[in-house]
């Protein structure tokens, strides 16, 4: 049975962890030095740097469980700028990542769903996210789900840069 529910600050090392081993599990292949994707991981999922990114009024921290166990999480930023994006009414979906192993059971699409109907509720006319431009799977998955192409953006990991392509999806209200 899958469940989703907002995290709190309890949720801090389970957020790190997941967060680590899910940006490890999609992207890892894409860094071309591992000690750059080793330190990237020290940095943006220490327990401490989680800790204050889920006590920051604009972020919005969300948990998927399947049977009671963390499988994946998202991470909202309420109105992130980005040269393309006009709303000034807007969330950028920073992060959604399922663990490989669940990734079979369609869990993204509900997650995706939830979150969307979650941005409906704080009455947000825009999502949009960034996304590896070699991210094959997910450019599918964003397209099916009716985001279009709006521009890009560099991602660093440890100084180096990385083509992401910018996505954005108006949310009916």
């Amino acid at each position: 049975m899958i469940h989703i529910r907002k995290t709190e600050e309890a949720d801090a090392e389970v957020l790190a962890l997941l967060g680590r081993i899910t940006y490890t599990e999609s992207h890892g292949h894409f860094i071309d030095d591992k000690k750059d994707l080793f330190e990237y991981n020290n940095k943006a999922f220490s327990i401490s740097k989680t800790k204050l990114d889920l006590n920051h009024p604009n972020n919005l921290f969300y948990i998927v469980y399947v049977d009671d166990l963390p499988v994946g999480y998202a991470k909202l930023v309420l109105n992130g700028t980005h040269e393309t994006i006009t709303s000034l009414n807007n969330c950028r979906l920073e992060r959604i990542y399922i663990l490989n192993e669940f990734i079979p059971l369609k869990i993204g699409q509900q997650f995706l769903t939830f979150l969307e109907e979650k941005s409906k509720d704080l009455q947000l006319d825009t999502m949009w996210l960034s996304v590896y431009v070699k991210n094959e799977r997910a450019i599918r998955f964003y397209q099916k789900n009716q985001f279009k192409n709006v521009g890009k953006l560099n991602f660093i990991v440890n100084g180096k840069e990385y083509d992401n392509i910018v996505f954005s999806k108006k949310i009916a209200l």
